[in-house]
């Protein structure tokens, strides 16, 4: 099983076990096994991924990858005093989500109320909702369940006067017909940048939104938020620059603005490729009053594009964890038409492409794929491999690729079986974008 820990909150570790004896059916992308299965019942067969009756494509997650990769981030974090609230949106998964918090993440972020209600169904506590919250039927049923449940921890963003006034109001109309006490809303004030996407602009504009949710009954300001990730995705030391000068202006709201009796303030930032300065900005000057919270969510199940290229311990960072890739799309060769060219069963329907194309790995037989196997197209259902003419591949033969980006190519399945170094599936894991 891929989460063994018996440390999880009861309504979650009962959620995920009801998950696990969840029918599998022919409707979800690869599984057409004939006999009825499920989570429960593979991982007890623990059959070869290749002699499982599944349909290819496939999309498999090695488990010794994954498990790394979560320790790693882990100890990154104890080691350096800072807590992890991971990014859920990566892989909307409450098995990989369960995890990540068994090893010790502080909370889960989503990025939409949609998102939150998921992992929220699955019994998660605390979810830091990593931007605006301006859904009307979204607040409300959010005020139901902190009215509800007084252990229900969520956090979300505001970045104007605006915004504040209008989350207020509509929470605080939503929860006037509760018997039991409201609590106020925690929320970050979120900070941004010049052509990012939301955030305050300015200094200024962060004061005056920090003071107006100070001033506002049924909020609490619990934090100073933002994102470095829009500002770049190369190594450029201008760019490293600008990422680094973002965090400090962060630190310094942070300071600014926490009360001087707060044990806990939230100052939080980043992705999965510059947590290291991130990590270095935000705990300068100490961490005594303040919670840093990292959000990095790419890392567990990594790839082979551009955070293999951009995360910290693939710069040569010291000190930084060096992840291993945990996603295998395997297909098989559907054609041979032109001598130096193979046309395999999967595409834009199954790979994300955005950063990126799929880079081919190996062989069922382990026949690593030679630096001239090159994916050069994708289509929605074929992609176009460039091999040696030589190369005996013939239609029928499975290959293995890894992706760039796994948010855009996690999105395309909902149930992916977990296999061990062997190649045994060991856990399925679902997905619920």
């Amino acid at each position: 099983m891929l989460i063994t820990d018996s440390g999880l909150p009861p309504r979650l570790a009962e959620r995920l076990e009801a998950l696990r004896a969840r029918p599998i059916d022919t409707t979800e992308k690869g599984f057409a096994c004939q006999d009825a299965v499920c989570a429960a019942s593979m991982a007890r067969a623990h059959p070869p991924l290749h002699l499982a009756g599944l349909n290819y494509p496939v999309l498999a997650l090695r488990e010794s990858a994954l498990q790394a990769n979560a320790r790693a981030m882990a100890d990154y974090c104890a080691r350096h005093g800072v807590d992890h609230a991971p990014h859920g949106k990566t892989h909307m998964s409450p098995e990989l989500a369960a995890l990540q918090i068994a090893h010790g993440a502080w909370a889960i972020t989503v990025a939409s109320i949609g998102q939150l209600r998921v992992y929220r169904d699955f019994g998660f506590g605390r979810l830091l909702l990593a931007n605006e919250l301006t859904d009307a039927a979204g607040i409300a049923w959010l005020a139901a369940e902190m009215a509800a449940d007084p252990d229900f921890e969520p956090l979300c963003y505001v970045d104007d006067i605006k915004t504040t006034e209008f989350l207020a109001r509509t929470y605080g109309g939503s929860t006037s017909g509760h018997d039991l006490p409201v609590r106020p809303l925690p929320v970050l004030v979120e900070i941004g940048h010049a052509d990012g996407r939301t955030g305050c602009r300015t200094d200024e504009e962060a004061l005056a939104v920090a003071k107006a949710v100070s001033a506002t009954p049924g909020l609490r300001l619990a934090g100073v938020s933002g994102f470095e990730g829009t500002i770049g995705h190369d190594d450029t030391s201008e760019m490293l620059a600008r990422v680094t000068e973002f965090c400090r202006r962060l630190r310094r709201l942070a300071d600014t603005l926490r009360p001087g009796d707060a044990a806990d303030f939230v100052v939080s930032a980043g992705g999965s490729t510059c947590f290291d300065l991130v990590t270095e900005q935000l705990t300068m000057g100490g961490t005594d009053g303040f919670r840093v919270v990292l959000r990095s969510g790419a890392y567990l199940a990594h790839d082979h594009g551009i955070y293999a290229r951009m995360s910290p311990g693939a710069r040569g960072i010291a000190g930084t964890p060096e992840f291993r890739p945990a996603i295998e799309l395997w297909a098989q060769v559907w054609s041979r038409p032109e001598p130096g060219l193979a046309i395999l069963g999967f595409g834009r329907r199954d790979a994300g492409f955005d950063a990126g194309l799929p880079v081919p790995l190996r062989t069922a037989d382990g026949t690593s794929a030679g630096p001239d196997w090159r994916v050069t197209k994708l289509m929605d259902q074929h992609a176009y491999v460039s091999v040696p003419e030589q190369t005996a591949l013939a239609p029928g033969d499975l290959v293995c690729f890894g992706i760039s980006h796994p948010c855009t190519t996690l999105d395309k399945w909902r149930v992916m079986p977990v296999v061990d170094d062997d190649g045994l599936v060991r856990d399925v894991v679902h997905a619920f974008f």
